[in-house]
């Protein structure tokens, strides 16, 4: 029978136990998680509080939930303010709640890691055992973000919510050509010229991967990072320097870094990861603006890398109506949730039953607005 507990730091867990746990993307692995613990990037300063869910079968750990306690709902990309901003209406606390969720990271992937296939019963289990604390510890509810399995929560009778990605796929293609070849003569055109445009400012192209990535790379690409996140948003970013330098030294394999370089030195940077079939395009960041510049590294040095290396799918990161015009699909998102308080759950419920139909009508304006010759 199954038991289970909550640990507050993944370095509560044994060799033995690390080894029985994995995820299907970058992010769902035990290095990228413990980065953000180690770093700082997550904590008491940061409002998520680890508090991961840890699952056994006769004392043998067989599958975590990582998990966070949430003060705030920044971070998470599945916006949920205008709840909290009701419950504060009513004299309610809608903080802390529960999340699990890859912190900063709106990736599909795992959310529940084992190396076993997960079966209804630890689902049945999980949603028990998440139910009994939030009534113990007072949460206004949890939630679980991005998960890649659905079916598994769509059986607890949780709130469904949708959401709309653009996702590059690959059909097929051979090489960048093939892909302008599949769209419409003016989009085409428009890639090229910005391409084009790109090529005439003087700057080389390159990128650097595992053991390339130095420390002058790793270095020249947080300053391009942080210096625009602070021009952006009047702070350095969710991600401090030392977990990029950690997932640098123990996700080598996984990480690519492509840069501008004028006469020689990093201009502009952006940071991928992959998997065996997908290709993530995180973060970008320069030092100084290049006309079409975001676009060729975040976007087409990206397409051609993952036609290059056979790859399936590009996600590029979160939201951009203005990748579509760039071949980029819209791809239906998925998140759960349970509100512990009977007469918000009723609301929330309806408002999302409303919501999704409008997602649907939104994706729908969205596959019609692609620049394929076929659309």
């Amino acid at each position: 029978m199954y038991q289970h507990r909550f640990i507050t730091s993944l370095a509560a867990l044994t060799d033995s136990e690390r080894a029985s746990l994995s995820g299907e993307s970058p992010f769902s692995s035990l290095e990228w998680l413990e980065a953000l613990e180690l770093s700082g990037c997550v904590g008491d300063e940061t409002g998520w509080l680890p508090y991961h869910l840890s699952v056994y079968d006769n004392e043998v750990l067989v599958a975590l939930l990582p998990g966070y306690i949430k003060l705030h709902s920044y971070g998470e990309y599945v916006f949920d303010w205008a709840w909290a901003e009701a419950y504060e209406r009513h004299q309610l606390a809608y903080y802390p709640k529960w999340i699990c969720a890859i912190p900063f990271t709106p990736v599909v992937g795992s959310r529940i890691l084992s190396s076993q296939p997960v079966s209804d019963l630890l689902y049945d289990y999980v949603t028990a055992a998440l139910h009994q604390a939030a009534g113990q510890q007072g949460w206004s509810g949890w939630h679980i973000n991005f998960p890649a399995h659905r079916a598994g929560w769509q059986a607890q009778s949780l709130m469904e919510r949708h959401g709309v990605q653009f996702h590059w796929k690959n059909h097929g293609y051979g090489q960048f050509d093939d892909f302008l070849n599949a769209m419409t003569s003016r989009k085409r055109k428009t890639i090229k010229k910005e391409r084009k445009a790109v090529a005439s400012q003087a700057l080389t192209i390159r990128w650097y991967q595992g053991a390339e990535v130095g420390d002058d790379i790793r270095q020249a690409f947080y300053q391009c990072y942080a210096i625009t996140y602070l021009k952006r948003s009047g702070h350095q970013g969710y991600l401090n320097e030392a977990f990029f330098q950690r997932i640098f030294d123990t996700m080598a394999s996984q990480v690519a870094i492509v840069c501008a370089m004028e006469h020689d030195k990093i201009v502009a940077a952006s940071l991928y990861l992959h998997d065996q079939d997908t290709l993530y395009g995180r973060y970008w960041g320069a030092l100084q603006s290049h006309a079409h510049l975001h676009f060729e590294l975040c976007y087409y040095q990206g397409i051609e890398y993952a036609i290059r290396h056979g790859l399936a799918r590009f996600d590029a990161g979160a939201q951009g109506e203005h990748k579509l015009a760039r071949g980029f699909e819209p791809v239906t998102t998925y998140s759960y949730h349970h509100i512990s308080h009977p007469d918000f759950a009723l609301a929330i419920k309806d408002y999302l039953v409303r919501e999704q139909a409008h997602m649907a009508v939104y994706r729908s304006q969205c596959e019609a607005s692609l620049p394929f010759k076929d659309q």
